[in-house]
């Protein structure tokens, strides 16, 4: 038996195995194959390096043979159609009538499938009936606030109900919802909070207290509502209570132009930026992802542990799970066998993970007596998965993994490897149908075969630009369309995309997206650091980690411990560094820029 042990991955992200590198397979063909999957949601655009010289990674990925394989013979036919630049016509609505978003979505499926288990949880489960009747509640709570078109409702919730009926019911008033991830510091909360300019705060017992300490520092918000908590003010509004109403909600008609989500992804200037998804948007990309070869289907049962409000599993999770009227298996937060006892007990058909969630298996032992016999796709999305980790959880299990490539500025997906006829370790597939692809060089010339280039990308499902930044929108989009997405990649001759590397210092860590600056700015404000410089180093746990490199101001010895305390107090936990080393100086250019390129070697 093969198991995979830290440090046996490739090193890089991005860099993939040499032949002989990883274990290869002998058991028998896998039992199945996931549906479209999404990439690293997040990454924006960027100055571009110099790709003039091409070349890259051509030699090692000109022929498919050139990776470990895996006995894949045995998998169903392709019937997509030929592969090329662009991934074919966007599918027909599943079904007919309003489905402007996915709320509306919901409405026709729970039509369709009343008596159907929409979601389980811990607490206990409920139908798509229920789930509609629970949105018209919530829908109605929303409008009594005065929540309608052009209001925008931020969301700090796990992974729970409330977060579903939360966020149809604020697309069901004609609002647009603002997702924001539990783990946020209350400054990073705050910033994303008064940026959208979000008049009501739906919070759950993760953030209520901090959130409500903050309420003077929130001008445009009107109203705060905490959900699923009890010991509290009484004046505090609970959504429990607002939503307790048999009422019929006003009927609201938006178009697929509208605003759906302002999704917060970093930005290059250590802030993060708002991408603006429209409801045509998220619907296109729903109707994307579901138009690959595995197409999930009101038979599945879906494992949704990461947090709704990561585009990843809010659209393609969420989203697309609600278009076909899958069942939905929330569970808030990842332990291994906490997961694979959820997985057993609910008969999962799905598994929607990311990479340290297979790590984290693979690591535990678990997987040697799990009984993941109901599983029949297994998906990884938000970040890049080692080659040899597919590998060995082929070869203890005998699902073979599917990947993609994504970002949040596509709602997120964009390629993946159930659109391609065989799938090949190391590559991240073939353009999803209605998305056009492009590699391109520093001139905006395509490249060619076996070249490197940026990647941009063109389709319904690319954003509408960023939230009051038409400079950064400029930057990211070009006049006919096309997003660049800041990343570099290869196509081989059968037109299957490999990432490269990245046109930014971005790092992603556990498929969340942090930029050095915003790093840098923390440790720069502690009164403590001169200069500060942060760089991203392989982890084989979290896919990346955060090395900094600071230099003290004069006269003043920093106290690394008090500098980590710093930190956590105004960064979320992933955007901590794991280690700050103090030095006398920083590497730089003759210009003054540091060379992060040095101190990635040094560490």
């Amino acid at each position: 038996m093969v198991r995979w042990k830290p440090g046996s991955s490739c090193p890089g992200q991005y860099r993939r195995c040499p032949p002989g590198r990883g274990p290869v397979a002998t058991r028998p063909p896998p039992r199945g194959h996931p549906p479209a999957a999404p990439g690293s949601p997040g990454r924006g655009p960027a100055p571009r390096p110099d790709l003039a010289r091409g070349g890259g990674i051509a030699a090692r990925h000109a022929r498919n043979d050139a990776l470990p394989s895996l006995n894949y013979a045995a998998r169903v036919p392709d019937h997509r159609g030929q592969p090329g630049q662009g991934g074919g016509p966007v599918p027909e609505a599943f079904r007919s009538g309003d489905i402007v978003d996915v709320a509306a979505r919901l409405r026709e499926t729970a039509a369709t499938y009343p008596d159907h288990i929409a979601l389980r949880w811990s607490g206990g489960q409920r139908t798509y009936a229920e789930l509609h009747e629970r949105v018209d509640a919530a829908t109605v709570a929303l409008q009594s606030l005065e929540v309608g078109p052009g209001d925008r409702v931020a969301l700090v919730l796990g992974t729970t109900p409330t977060f579903v009926e939360a966020a149809c019911a604020v697309l069901r008033a004609g609002a647009a919802m603002v997702p924001l991830l539990t783990g946020l510091a209350p400054d990073e909360l705050r910033y994303a909070i008064n940026d959208s300019g979000a008049t009501v705060l739906i919070v759950g017992p993760e953030r209520a207290a901090a959130l409500l300490e903050l309420r003077d520092e929130l001008p445009d918000v009107r109203h705060i509502v905490v959900a699923d908590l009890d010991d509290l003010d009484p004046e505090v509004p609970r959504w429990g209570e607002l939503t307790a109403t048999d009422a019929e909600p006003a009927r609201v008609e938006r178009d697929m132009d509208d605003l759906a989500a302002l999704v917060y992804t970093s930005g290059t200037t250590g802030r993060p930026r708002g991408a603006m998804l429209s409801r045509g948007n998220l619907a296109a990309n729903q109707d994307q992802t579901l138009a690959g070869r595995f197409q999930i289907t009101d038979d599945d049962i879906i494992l949704l542990v990461l947090p709704l409000a990561h585009i990843y599993s809010l659209n393609v999770g969420l989203g697309a799970s609600i278009t076909v009227g899958a069942t939905m298996v929330l569970v808030e937060r990842f332990d291994p066998k906490a997961v694979i006892d959820a997985i057993e007990a609910n008969q999962v058909s799905v598994v929607l993970g990311a990479p340290p969630m297979y790590v984290a298996w693979l690591q535990s032992g678990l997987l040697d007596t799990a009984d993941l016999s109901t599983v029949r796709l297994a998906i990884s999305g938000a970040a890049p998965l080692p080659v040899p980790i597919i590998h060995s959880f082929y070869e203890l299990t005998g699902l073979t993994i599917e990947e993609g490539y994504g970002l949040t500025e596509a709602s997120p997906s964009v390629t993946a490897t159930s659109m391609s006829p065989v799938p090949v370790p190391g590559s991240v597939g073939q353009p999803l149908p209605g998305v056009e692809l492009r590699l391109v060089d520093a001139n905006g010339r395509d490249v060619g075969e076996g070249d490197d280039g940026e990647v941009w990308v063109r389709g319904p499902n690319v954003f509408q630009g960023y939230w009051n930044d038409p400079e950064a929108t400029a930057a990211a989009l070009t006049p006919d369309g096309w997003l660049r997405t800041g990343d570099v990649g290869m196509r081989d001759a059968n037109g299957m995309l490999y990432l490269v590397d990245r046109l930014q210092d971005l790092v992603i860590v556990n498929g969340f997206n942090v930029y050095p600056r915003e790093v840098e700015r923390v440790l720069l404000t502690s009164g403590q650091v001169a200069q500060a410089a942060v760089v991203g180093a392989p982890h084989p746990l979290t896919g990346e980690t955060l090395q900094a490199y600071v230099v003290p101001l004069p006269d003043v010895t920093i106290d690394v411990a008090d500098l980590e305390a710093h930190c956590r107090t105004d960064l979320a936990r992933y955007k901590n560094p794991t280690s700050i080393e103090v030095v006398d100086s920083l590497p730089t250019t003759a210009t003054g820029k540091i060379r992060r390129v040095e101190l990635r070697e040094d560490g």
